[in-house]
């Protein structure tokens, strides 16, 4: 270890940007075993660790790079397990310039941070080859059964969590495939799609069911769901695309980003998509103009590349410093040909009948707001107009009104629409119903939805245990 003071820092290949524009294909090739132990060994085995801190999942980030490091793959693999179900995905979409990475001791000192994420990417895909991934088996079977709405990592990392510990587990979901935002939201050239289907079947093979297609509220109210089961945990994430009031916006060919990129992974799934064969959602030959600086900004406008647009710009309102998106993301997003356009925002859609262009507003930046960025005020006499043939919304998300859906009106939820718990057992007011990951704290990571469903578990486990001794004290 401690090779950072003579081993530079090393990413494993990277494709030519303009071959990747071409196709949908990951963009990073895999390291090999022998730079893949030099990479680890640059770890400086902290004291203490602020890769480790800086991780939602408290992932024991030093201990698997060390067992990387002397060729104990085996070993790093079942370390890197224990606190993530999901590492191989964490490795790939994880922004770790925001958390791990960008907290390295040795990047802060200058020497350029450990390749956290490749490494761990490299040690599961090693694990998955070598047939160390096995289905989970409980110590001992339970009676008891849990229902978990929603097949989003969240979900799943708690379906995961309880079956370990010997519960029936059966997960709902809306969708035809397993896996949530993982599956529809987050384009293959990040996550390719083969990795949550190989997660799915080794969950199938763990005995946890699914139950595809099916709608709470539709197929089943929230009450049948608990008569149903001895507890439910919501983690449905949040879908409602927040949407912007201007002039024009009503106009054809203006479009929310979960349904264009969920067009496109169907697409890629095989999935006849009609909305793409009539070219509605198809930005091949057009000028787009993606609105946002999230990382689903970032999904939206690398796959309009990607399908052949004429040009790609995206606007955001503040500048490149106060983007809540991936900064590895944005420099990707250069390199392929997007252009981004700093503080500005739109003020008008142009069109008859379908869009022709965004006229926008360039922006300053003043004081700070209470999330501590600063706040865009518009410069008066400004306005430049961007051509645009696709206009692709990424503002963000809101939660879905889940006691009108559930037919629930009794499900307690926040004045922002999150489902409203107790932190401290993740249970709702209504006995017996937990909730965990989007739903819950709003939009966030992945990696935070793998957490929340992971301490959901524990909790769900420690209300079934205490209803059960209590049951046992008064029988006695």
């Amino acid at each position: 270890m401690l090779k950072f003071v003579d081993t530079p820092q090393q990413m494993p290949e990277k494709r030519d940007s303009a071959e990747r524009r071409a196709d949908f294909r990951e963009i990073y090739a895999r390291f090999d075993p022998s730079r893949a132990a030099v990479q680890a060994s640059r770890c400086s085995q902290c004291g203490i660790p602020f890769c480790q801190q800086h991780c939602p999942l408290q992932n024991n980030i030093p201990d698997w790079l060390m067992l990387t490091a002397e060729g104990r793959l085996e070993e790093a693999y079942e370390v890197a397990s224990a606190t993530n179900t999901f590492p191989e995905v964490c490795g790939r979409i994880c922004p770790q310039d925001r958390l791990c990475e960008g907290n390295c001791v040795i990047e802060r000192a200058g020497h350029g941070t450990v390749t956290i994420g490749t490494v761990e990417s490299y040690i599961t895909e090693t694990a998955w080859e070598n047939g160390w991934v096995r289905p989970t088996v409980p110590a001992a079977e339970r009676s008891e059964s849990v229902g978990i709405v929603g097949a989003g990592p969240g979900g799943l990392a708690a379906a995961e969590r309880l079956r370990r510990l010997g519960y029936r587990v059966t997960v709902y979901d809306r969708y035809d495939r397993v896996g949530g935002l993982m599956m529809y939201g987050i384009p293959n050239f990040k996550l390719d799609k083969s990795i949550v289907e190989r997660r799915t079947r080794w969950l199938i093979d763990s005995a946890v069911a699914f139950e595809l297609n099916f709608e709470v509220g539709r197929d089943a109210t929230l009450a049948e769901l608990r008569a149903r089961h001895d507890a439910v945990l919501i983690a449905t994430g949040v879908y409602k695309s927040r949407d912007i009031a201007a002039p024009g916006v009503g106009l054809g060919n203006i479009v929310q980003a979960m349904e264009y990129l969920t067009a496109s992974n169907r697409q890629g799934l095989g999935d006849e998509v009609p909305s793409l064969a009539d070219g509605s959602l198809d930005a091949a030959g057009k000028n787009v103009v993606v609105i946002g600086g999230g990382d689903t900004a970032m999904d939206c406008v690398r796959t309009a590349v990607r399908q052949g647009a004429r040009s790609v710009k995206c606007l955001y309102r503040r500048n490149r410093e106060n983007m809540p998106g991936s900064a590895r993301e944005v420099k990707h997003a250069e390199e392929e040909g997007i252009e981004f356009v700093w503080l500005s925002a739109p003020e008008a859609f142009l069109g008859d009948g379908v869009v022709r262009g965004v006229r926008a507003q360039r922006m300053r930046l003043g004081l700070p707001d209470a999330s501590g960025r600063q706040t865009p005020q518009p410069v008066e006499g400004s306005s430049v107009v961007h051509d645009a043939e696709l206009v692709i919304k990424a503002l963000g998300f809101d939660p879905e009104d889940l006691p009108g859906l559930f037919g629930e009106p009794a499900l307690p939820v926040t004045r922002w629409g999150t489902v409203r718990i107790d932190w401290r057992s993740m249970m709702t007011a209504m006995d017996g119903v937990f909730a965990a990951g989007d739903i819950v704290r709003g939009a966030s990571l992945v990696v935070w939805a793998i957490r929340d469903g992971r301490d959901a578990a524990a909790a769900i486990h420690e209300f079934i245990e205490k209803r059960q001794s209590d049951s046992l004290a008064l029988a006695s």
